[in-house]
């Protein structure tokens, strides 16, 4: 259960809507049931229901794609249907997969366990045990939310182990196998501290059969940093611990050092602003912001990679000793940039962005980093993108892949790094009807002169205005690429509407410095250019502006809020999910400290300045018109919390005549919805309203 928010300040006591933050209390609790209630009544009719029951027949079709995780000569699945609705985890040898015939061995029955247990668990993921040892801890959600509890599981006995197991309460908890007996553990229960943000702020290295409580520290942040992570690395048989300190979002300090030996943790030394890879005796590098090391300085998005001896045996500077044994292995350009990069047993494997999509390059280190590309094994004609969806580094240079785009549905190859090419193992059923469909990419002009590129998918035939639904985030360098729209299309595209992905600053499309570009005092570009999408489609005849709507969650949620308070003129209606909003109290809420480096600290009066700018709760205006809304949020989002969508509904609904609509569903966290059935029918509603605002009636009359 997320903590209660922090006191006000004296400033907010003049908020009418902090009874809201009371995430449990009975009456915020009735208050969103009220609205949720009066939400679906509206929506209440055939054609949702109808809507809902193919939406969730696509969600649990049994013929669906099944993209395994590998972990040596097995693959293991998390499987839900409507029978399962909380899931089957199982495996199936490598093989069989491979071969196109699974033979699935049920290892855990998460519906069955919650019956029998009296808890709903939803299933978390697991972490798999070193080759040879047949465990694994497994995380299990109570109510979907990113608290959990870790049990350890034995694979080989199907069943939770009884003997001195390892298993930690609920909690955002971390950890890594260091080996069949001892862990590596971020927790902030049982002598563990917590984070402002929420998450633990120490690594201890718990043995098997001594209370974690006993475990001694081996790294610690400050009550002020975001948290502390770990992993471990086990490639070339060298065991080496990795705990992360995030001193905030984008600051982290790398601790490493032999698990095998008595050494004690040693800083990677490279600016806190790089992410940071251990592959063996290698590391991996890439910067963000310019970095000189070894007489050479590198550009932002730039990946180098050299001995792990290099950066751990200098004296913490940026320009250590050994820096130009680094090698530059990727330099971005205008329009190629690094995605993210993965290790095989000997290469490794990048992800290029190519305005804004990808292609594959395999390196190989044994001779001087000689690049050769990886074929995804479906045809063009199609915006595409590809990825790698599993491997296992430890075992062989076998790749996983899914390739997919907007009008061409996921296909499933595995192929080799070094060696084969591509093999197709399986594709996913079309959907929707595409037949008449086009997928292209312009770019609108942003406020400040920016070329922003956005997707458009539509008919390719078209006679005259089209009702637009827009989608974007923009923020923490997270890249939209293309997808299938698996629950788009058959709710909106093929009803002969228009889907519009943008691109906007904030996110990683085109690296770094496409971040850093709407960071914080910047912000406002980001809403800047999605506004220009939006006009971007009116200047070219697409439509109009009543009849765009946008639909935006977490960070895209404050995307759409602003849209809402900031450019209401261009959208005709707004869909906001499990959002940030108050940006004045945010840093208060669940997990809010932990951005401050994204969005800026509201309590400091230089910070707020302009945060504040982009605060929808605080830009709301009575007698402004503003387009519908549907706010939805999940009261078990222990991430971003549902307070703030709360807070937003409340004062749009009391103090303006907007129209509004509200949904908060118990389960879910911060996916807003626990399982195929809510996922249906949550995105049923947000499809009804479109279609009401959109197509039935251009220019936003009420519905209610």
């Amino acid at each position: 259960m997320p903590a209660d928010p922090a006191p006000a300040s004296e400033s907010d006591l003049f908020d009418p809507y902090l009874w809201l933050e009371e995430i449990h209390a009975d009456d915020a609790l009735a208050w969103a049931a009220d609205r949720t209630a009066e939400t679906e009544r509206i929506y209440a009719s055939a054609e949702r229901t109808a809507l809902e029951e193919r939406l969730r027949a696509v969600l649990d079709a049994p013929d669906r794609l099944v993209v395994a995780a590998r972990h040596g000569d097995w693959m293991y699945d998390l499987w839900r249907d409507a029978t399962n609705p909380r899931g089957l985890w199982r495996r199936s040898p490598r093989a069989a997969f491979r071969a196109g015939r699974p033979e699935w061995q049920v290892l855990l029955d998460v519906d069955a366990l919650g019956t029998e247990e009296g808890v709903a668990w939803a299933f978390g993921g697991a972490l798999h045990g070193p080759a040879g040892t047949d465990r694994a801890l497994l995380q299990l959600s109570p109510d979907g939310g990113d608290a959990h509890v870790t049990r350890e599981f034995d694979l080989a006995a199907v069943g939770f182990v009884d003997d001195t197991p390892f298993g930690i309460p609920v909690d955002k908890a971390r950890a890594a196998w260091l080996d069949r007996d001892t862990l590596l553990v971020a927790a902030t229960v049982d002598g563990g501290a917590a984070t402002d943000s929420g998450y633990p702020a120490t690594a201890r290295v718990w043995r098997r059969g001594t209370p974690l409580a006993d475990a001694p520290v081996v790294v610690s942040a400050t009550q002020g940093d975001v948290g502390v992570f770990v992993g471990v690395d086990r490639t070339d048989g060298i065991t080496t611990a990795v705990v992360d300190v995030w001193r905030d979002f984008f600051h982290t300090d790398v601790h490493v050092w032999d698990a095998a030996s008595p050494a004690a943790p040693r800083i990677v030394a490279v600016p806190q602003d790089a992410h940071v890879d251990v592959h063996g005796e290698l590391v991996a590098v890439r910067t963000t912001t310019p970095w000189t090391v070894g007489g050479r300085t590198h550009e932002g998005g730039t990946l180098l990679v050299g001995p792990l001896r290099a950066l751990v045996e200098g004296d913490g500077d940026a320009d250590v000793t050994g820096g130009d044994a680094l090698v530059p292995v990727f330099v971005p350009s205008a329009h190629a940039v690094l995605e993210s990069w993965t290790w095989t047993k000997r290469r490794l494997v990048l992800t290029i962005l190519e305005d804004v999509q990808s292609r594959l390059v395999a390196l190989d280190p044994a001779d001087g980093w000689a690049a050769t590309e990886l074929p995804a094994g479906i045809d063009g004609g199609d915006l595409l993108s590809v990825g790698v969806a599993t491997r296992d580094a430890d075992e062989d240079d076998e790749l996983w892949l899914v390739a997919r785009g907007f009008l061409t549905p996921a296909t499933l190859v595995v192929t080799d790094a070094v060696a084969s090419g591509p093999v197709v193992v399986d594709r996913a059923r079309e959907v929707f009807d595409a037949s008449g469909l086009t997928a292209t990419q312009h770019w609108a002009t942003s406020a400040d002169g920016t070329r922003i590129p956005y997707f458009e998918v539509g008919p390719r035939e078209r006679d005259g205005v089209l009702p637009v639904l827009m989608s974007g985030y923009g923020g923490f360098e997270h890249a939209l690429t293309p997808e299938y729209p698996s629950l788009v299309g058959p709710a909106w595209l093929e009803r002969g509407n228009v889907f519009v992905v943008a691109n906007i600053r904030g996110g990683g499309e085109f690296g770094p410095a496409w971040h850093l570009a709407a960071l914080r005092e910047n912000r406002h570009r980001a809403y800047e250019d999605f506004a220009a999408v939006a006009r971007d489609l009116v200047t070219r005849g697409v439509t109009t502006a009543d009849r765009i709507g946008c639909h935006g969650r977490s960070n895209g949620g404050l995307l759409v809020g602003n849209m809402l308070t900031q450019f209401p003129e261009d959208f005709g209606a707004i869909v906001c999910g499990v959002p940030l909003l108050d940006m004045r109290r945010y840093t208060r809420l669940s997990a809010g400290a932990s951005w401050i480096a994204e969005y800026g600290d509201p309590d400091d009066p230089e910070d707020w300045a302009f945060v504040q700018t982009f605060s929808p709760y605080h830009l709301v205006e009575g007698g402004k018109a503003y387009p519908p809304s549907l706010i939805y949020a999940a009261t078990s989002d222990d991430r971003v919390g549902p307070v703030q969508a709360r807070k937003m509904a409340a004062r749009l609904q009391d103090e303006t005549d907007a129209e509004v609509h509200y949904l908060e569903p118990a389960e879910g966290g911060h996916a807003g919805a626990i399982d195929n059935a809510a996922t249906a029918a949550l995105h049923a509603t947000i499809y009804a309203f479109l279609d009401d605002v959109l197509v039935q009636r251009p220019g936003g009359a009420s519905s209610t």
